[in-house]
């Protein structure tokens, strides 16, 4: 379903209806040397960030946005199923002065450039913000322009105001709230007006916002009850099992589930949005599934208890709904035991540049379901694999797909091949986790050395970036041994 991309592909799909408001006043001539000087200032190399938590609170820029898009957010949950309707961004970057594109998930060899977002791993977490000074000036997130030109930051009758909200969605806008500014955090524009202050809600605090700063910091769930909620997402089917994972008492790294052999397989998130995951049967082919969450602080939660819960009947050959809610039983679990890596581990370097596309896309995309998988296919007894496609992310010249392969078989796979044809004059721009190929719109895309060994019913992913429109992929197949 989404996301890794080279550092010159096109900015991830926003998954907001943004509005910000912004004071758009012409800069005086006098501000000019300011300007030169913050802007040289803001080019130097990012510091890395600490964004596995907020020991003590931090502050920064607050905009606004309308709310997530369809068919959810950055995060893996549509709006609709979220626990409140209270909820913010995190800040994908920490590239101060750098507002190119970048891969996502962001890879381990450049971990220094991770914001707040953190890969997902803060998605589903709880924040309390609190409302601090409101800017005189002008605020607009301008590149290279300073926070608050013209103008001062200036306490008023609204500081102080406190709300709880949940981390539902990603910010890797090319702007410097989103890159300058480690702790800019994207506010719900609906809650402002509920922030509460002496015990009431403020009430008309949009109407005094001017995207002023807030502090804020990590916090369990508030008054938090009853256990996790779990939801096959748009597209998921018996070859593509992708669910999300929701009401968490503290946040989650991760999902391991039961595969056919009878060990535990850390789940390979879809692409950064935290909260989903594609898990795993425990039967080749079946749609019966267990499995254990992991908290933000790496915890097993209610002691490695399992979940058990199937591929609802309703959902036919795949689920069409953005979210379909599943009833599950539970086991205790032994809170203890580790699983056997992830089946894939994301590309470290992309192995060739996209050609250039504007800084923001004209208008932001929507992901599309996964394809139809391709029928299983063997060149070995026992053998066999799938593939489904994706489009994560499309603009003027060029579109970003995920694919995701599962070993379908009985036996572990030793490699696979996924094969496609492109409808058009399509070239491929960058890929990474394969070794791809082109011949005219021929395509093989091979694993590599850490990702083509799957046990059954076990599943990797890939991506590639494209030049060319965006038109659905022909003959799509995979093979393995």
């Amino acid at each position: 379903m989404r996301h890794i991309r080279p550092a010159s592909s096109p900015p991830q799909p926003s998954h907001r209806r943004r509005r910000r408001a912004i004071l758009r006043t012409a800069l005086a001539s006098a501000a000019a040397l300011i300007v030169a000087v913050a802007a040289a200032l803001l080019s130097s190399p990012a510091q890395a960030l600490g964004v596995g938590g907020t020991p003590s609170p931090v502050t920064g820029n607050a905009t606004h946005f309308d709310g997530l898009g369809a068919p959810y957010g950055g995060c893996g949950m549509p709006q609709a199923n979220l626990d409140s309707q209270d909820f913010i961004a995190l800040n994908v970057f920490n590239t101060p002065g750098n507002y190119g594109q970048f891969p996502r998930p962001v890879p381990p060899a450049q971990a220094g450039i991770l914001g707040m977002f953190d890969n997902g791993l803060n998605c589903g977490r709880w924040v309390k913000v609190s409302i601090g000074d409101f800017c005189t000036g002008t605020n607009d997130g301008a590149q290279n322009e300073p926070f608050c030109r013209n103008g001062s930051w200036t306490a008023d009758k609204y500081n102080g105001a406190t709300l709880n909200m949940l981390v539902a969605d990603s910010c890797g806008d090319s702007n410097a709230w989103c890159r300058d500014d480690p702790y800019h955090i994207d506010l719900h524009t609906d809650s402002i007006n509920r922030f509460q202050l002496n015990g009431a809600a403020v009430g008309d605090l949009l109407d005094h916002w001017n995207n002023r700063q807030v502090t804020w910091q990590f916090i369990n769930a508030p008054n938090y009850s009853g256990d996790i909620n779990i939801g096959f997402i748009q597209g998921a089917q018996v070859y593509w099992p992708a669910i999300s994972v929701s009401h968490l008492a503290n946040g989650i790294h991760g999902v391991q589930y039961l595969s056919a052999n009878g060990t535990w397989v850390s789940a390979a998130m879809d692409s950064d949005m935290g909260q989903a995951y594609i898990i795993g049967p425990t039967a080749a082919a079946g749609s019966g599934y267990q499995i254990r969450v992991t908290d933000a602080s790496d915890n097993l939660i209610n002691g490695g208890q399992v979940y058990s819960f199937s591929l609802p009947s309703s959902c036919g050959s795949n689920c069409g709904a953005a979210y379909t809610p599943v009833t599950y039983t539970t086991t205790p679990g032994s809170g203890s035991g580790s699983p056997s890596s992830p089946s894939s581990s994301p590309s470290s370097t992309p192995s060739s540049s996209a050609s250039s596309p504007p800084s923001t896309p004209s208008t932001p995309s929507t992901p599309s379901s996964p394809s139809t998988p391709s029928s299983p296919s063997s060149s070995a007894a026992g053998a066999g694999c799938s593939v489904t496609s994706s489009v994560t992310g499309s603009w003027s010249s060029g579109y970003q797909l995920a694919f995701t392969v599962t070993n379908t078989g009985s036996t572990a796979t030793s490699e696979w091949a996924v094969r496609f044809s492109f409808a058009g004059s399509q070239t491929i721009a960058n890929s990474w986790n394969v070794t791809a190929a082109q011949s005219g719109q021929a395509v093989t895309a091979n694993s590599v050395s850490y990702n083509g060994s799957l046990a059954p019913g076990a599943a990797t992913s890939w991506g590639m970036v494209i030049n060319g429109a965006n038109q659905p992929l022909s003959s799509i197949s995979c093979v393995s041994s």
